[in-house]
């Protein structure tokens, strides 16, 4: 019996000196146990775990402040001054009286001056300013905040009221321009950040996103504008919206305020649109667009109409006596589908074919008319001057 007790004892410390000798080894030489196992064909190899390759992430910079470097220096702050005559009113003390008609002129009329405040972007070394026309209309003087604290006086080149831009010239050198996003389009999601004075606070940089592209602003308008939600408040009218590279690619115009239970929803020039009005206000002093003499709508679809349940083109809602519409036969409830070699999409389409192309110039309309296919020529004029419909602010 001792026997057998001796022997199993004298197995079990060999057993657990060789677990020792087996543990220290595996922690010199970690593979080893792998490599005996395959030398001897008791099992294969493990083979490696294929491990998935980590999807590439696209973000944002971190910061924006290397596109606000470029592009800030070119963002000027503007002062609009004018004269505002002004005629002194005594109320009536009688509250029926006041209710009624508030009060009577008391004295002669007086003049004061008023001040706006705006902002603008250089576009050229030679001196040329782009800001919104409500921010200089009628002012009398015009002083010119740069970047680097310079003060100049400059001078109105011309005006169009339908894109409400105004093209200003000053007389200083070592400008630094903005550079102009031309390489692509701005697409609805694309950051942009909107640098100007608001409230006489220069160089405020704010920024959102473009929440929509081709806003249709005025029904008559053949204009178009960005919509964005960076903050845009009064003193921001005229300055740049530019994009994460610091490249124009809008000039602020219109916000639509709390009054209207509107929360941001602000409005911006293309900067495509603004490059055309800035080279003709620079070549002819104004802006000279093509008109056919018609007023249009989106089409109606009839069982008559010949058009399927997606209709495209325009259809004539009115024509001006002798306009050009007019003179070439064109009749209200007609249904325009092509102009030159160009489809017409809807009304605003067909707006932006007609501004685009020069008074006097002969194009082909083809159409349908009660179902009927028809063909004209239009000698297009000279569009004439919109009223703007837009309440204007910032």
């Amino acid at each position: 019996m001792k026997h057998a007790a001796g022997t199993l004892a004298f197995i079990a410390r060999f057993v657990v000196l060789g677990l020792a000798v087996a543990f220290v080894i595996s922690l010199a030489w970690p593979g080893v146990g792998n490599h005996l196992r395959q030398r001897f064909g008791l099992t294969q190899a493990n083979a490696p775990v294929p491990v998935a390759p980590s999807p590439e992430r696209t973000s944002g910079p971190v910061s924006y402040a290397d596109a606000v470097a470029r592009a800030a220096p070119s963002v000027v702050n503007i002062y609009a001054n004018k004269m505002v005559t002004e005629q002194a009113v005594q109320m009536y003390t009688d509250p029926v009286l006041q209710r009624l008609f508030g009060g009577r002129p008391a004295g002669p009329a007086y003049k004061r001056r008023e001040q706006s405040l705006g902002s603008g972007v250089i576009v050229s070394s030679q001196g040329y300013v782009l800001t919104n026309n409500h921010v200089i209309a009628n002012a009398d003087d015009i002083q010119v905040l740069l970047y680097d604290g310079r003060v100049a006086k400059a001078t109105l080149v011309g005006a169009d009221v339908e894109t409400d831009l105004a093209v200003l010239k000053i007389d200083a050198g070592n400008l630094p321009v903005i550079h102009i996003a031309d390489h692509r389009p701005v697409r609805t999601g694309d950051v942009v950040l909107a640098i100007g004075n608001p409230l006489g606070l220069n160089q405020t940089v704010t920024m959102g996103i473009v929440s929509a592209i081709g806003r249709q602003l005025s029904s008559a308008s053949p204009e178009d504008f960005i919509q964005t939600d960076a903050a845009i408040n009064l003193g921001n009218s005229g300055g740049a919206l530019v994009n994460t590279e610091g490249e124009l690619v809008g000039i602020n115009t219109l916000l639509i305020g709390k009054a209207a239970n509107a929360e941001g929803i602000s409005f911006a020039i293309p900067v495509g649109s603004a490059k055309r009005v800035l080279d003709q206000i620079i070549d002819t002093g104004h802006v000279v667009r093509g008109w056919m003499g018609a007023d249009y709508t989106f089409v109606q679809v009839s069982a008559d109409n010949g058009l399927p349940a997606a209709p495209r083109g325009a259809q004539v809602t009115d024509i001006y006596p002798g306009g050009p519409a007019a003179q070439a036969g064109i009749q209200p409830h007609d249904i325009l589908l092509r102009i030159g070699t160009d489809d017409i999409v809807d009304p605003a389409d067909l707006r932006r074919h007609e501004a685009a192309l020069k008074p006097g110039s002969k194009v082909e309309v083809s159409g349908l008319r009660n179902g009927t296919p028809f063909h004209t020529e239009v000698i297009l004029a000279q569009r004439p001057p919109l009223t703007p419909t837009a309440s204007l602010d910032g």
